[in-house]
């Protein structure tokens, strides 16, 4: 079982910069392929990033890409989003998800998910 809690979210202006956390319980938690999802309003949930067990291997969703920096620490059971030049359209509510799955590409399908954390981009 693996409980996870995000959190850095917040309002921000546009062009600036925020860091989400998730930390996961668990003894297990570096056995899991790690992402990030979003849901704006009105929208349906959209990959963001995600990150193999080990770190080697990311993935990031093209209209992030650039922009987002997926990361993760074992050794303190922690994801992390570094989110630069946000922009309105970032607006959304974030979720980290925990994946038995080593696929990046399953992350969708993920066992665990977060309560969530808001991201505000004010233009």
């Amino acid at each position: 079982q693996v409980q996870l809690v995000e959190s850095g979210g917040g309002l921000v202006q546009a062009g600036g910069s925020l860091r989400l956390s998730c930390t996961a319980s668990g003894r297990t938690f570096s056995s899991y392929t790690m992402g990030w999802f979003r849901q704006a309003p009105g929208k349906e949930r959209e990959f963001v990033a995600g990150i193999s067990w080990s770190g080697g291997i990311t993935a990031h969703a093209n209209s992030v890409k650039g922009r987002f920096t997926i990361s993760r620490d074992n050794a303190k059971n922690m994801v992390y989003l570094q989110m630069n030049s946000l922009k309105p359209e970032d607006t959304a509510v974030y979720y980290c998800a925990a994946s038995r799955s080593p696929r990046i590409g399953a992350l969708g399908e993920s066992d665990y998910w977060g309560q969530g954390t808001q991201v505000t981009v004010s233009s």
